[in-house]
This record gives C-alpha cells, sequence and structure tokens, in this order.
C-alpha cells in the first residue's frame, strides 16, 4: 500500500469504532426471548453472524424463509433495544480519534462498511463525534448482498476512488474479516467480539488488536501486499 491519494481505509463500525457488539448481542436475545424464540445466545451471535445485516441474522437463527416484512418488523424492535441499551454507554475505541487524526494528514482516505442499518449509523456517529469524519459511509441497502459477500467494501471502495489492493478493512467479526477477504483487500482484525486465536485462517490479516493504541497508520501504509483471489464479485447494478 502506497501513501497516496488512492490509499484508503474502510471500517466497519459496530465492534470497530466503539465496543458496543456485546449491546447488540444482548437485544438479539432479548427480543428472541420476549417473544418466546429458541436457537439464539449472545457468544454464539458473536461468533457467527455478528456484522451480518438484522434479516440475514434472523434468517440464521429462526427462519430461511422469513419475510421481509416480519424480518424487518423483528429488527426495528431489536435496534430499539439496543439504542436504550446503549445510549450512555457508547465510546470511541481507545486510539480511535487520534488514528484517524493521523491518516487525514497522510491523505488516506476514510470510509466505512457496515452491516448496520442508517438509523443506527446516525446513532453511533453522533455519540462519537464522527459524523463528519468519513468520505463514503456504506450499509446494506446500498449493495446486493451484506457480509460476508464483498459488497459492501468493494462499494466503498468505488466511492472512495480507490482500488482494492490499496484498501485496509477494519473488522472484529469473522464475516466481516472473509467479506474482505474476498474482496482482495487487506484487514485489520480488532479483538472486540473474537479472540485472536479466531482470526488464523484468515491469509488477508495484516495485524491483530485490542484498540487502535496499538497500531501504527506508517506501518500499515509500508505493509507489502499479496493479492488474493476473489471469490465473489461486486455487482454494481444493485448498488
Amino acid at each position: 500500500m502506497t501513501n497516496d491519494n488512492k490509499s484508503a481505509f474502510i471500517f466497519d463500525m459496530d465492534g470497530v469504532l466503539t465496543d458496543n457488539m456485546r449491546f447488540h448481542a444482548d437485544s438479539w436475545v432479548e427480543l428472541f426471548k420476549d417473544f418466546g424464540l429458541e436457537g439464539l445466545d449472545a457468544e454464539k451471535y458473536l461468533v457467527e453472524t455478528a456484522g451480518m445485516k438484522g434479516h440475514d441474522v434472523l434468517r440464521y437463527f429462526l427462519d430461511p424463509n422469513i419475510s421481509e416484512a416480519e424480518a424487518g418488523r423483528f429488527t426495528e424492535l431489536k435496534d430499539f433495544l439496543y439504542r436504550v441499551k446503549s445510549r450512555d454507554l457508547i465510546k470511541p475505541m481507545p486510539g480511535l480519534c487520534e488514528f484517524l487524526d493521523t491518516a487525514d494528514k497522510k491523505k488516506i482516505r476514510l470510509g466505512i462498511g457496515t452491516g448496520a442499518g442508517p438509523r443506527n449509523i446516525d446513532y453511533v456517529l453522533d455519540l462519537l463525534n464522527l459524523t463528519d469524519r468519513f468520505q463514503a459511509i456504506v450499509n446494506p441497502s446500498h449493495v446486493h448482498s451484506g457480509k460476508p459477500h464483498p459488497d459492501i467494501f468493494l462499494r466503498a471502495a468505488e466511492l472512495l476512488d480507490a482500488d482494492p489492493s490499496e484498501c485496509i478493512v477494519f473488522e472484529d467479526a469473522l464475516p466481516g474479516v472473509e467479506a474482505a477477504r474476498r474482496a482482495g483487500m487487506r484487514c485489520v482484525a480488532v479483538t472486540t467480539t473474537n479472540s485472536a486465536d479466531a482470526f488464523s485462517g484468515f491469509d488477508n490479516i495484516v495485524k491483530i488488536i485490542n484498540d487502535f493504541t496499538e497500531l501504527s497508520v506508517d506501518v500499515l501504509c509500508k505493509t507489502p501486499y499479496e493479492k488474493q483471489p476473489v471469490t465473489l464479485l461486486y455487482n454494481k447494478q444493485h448498488a
């Protein structure tokens, strides 16, 4: 990755910009309990589906044939619970603001590629005071398929006018790391949701961190890139 105006950092939001994935997990569990539904616990959600959009979480744990209307209703209820639980607890990851400041000074383009919906994106970025820090923000409504498909990250790279080979993704969730791999992008893994060992099967990870105090923009920019095969291609017609 060269330090020029084609370089880009693309951040997942939940679990990366802020350590909030446990609030999402607990809200899903409470929702399932309230409706007498079976099959979901917080750890299983975090390991297997964290980073996926709500509809895909429900298809995975509840019913692969759930209707869009029903999935939307459950997701809205879960998101309301999440915001109530987390409103006074959302904080930026340690070292994040300084890391973003350094990237800005080096003219590295900054984007977000998240499985969160628009309301949750606005909620988190407002609480973190980061609303104006990113040149591109992509959520599942902007693409055909969410993570682990590469569409979200490829669309973010397109909006940032950056080649995938010049992008580094920051992810906490296994589906997100896989999405980055399929997009042909290197990845920094953040251990808010998974242990460091959980990322051992991925060949696109260049660094595993607990937070951004452990990370140097200069070191990342000098890391050599070995292009990995792309197994799924982004379909622009659905963006």
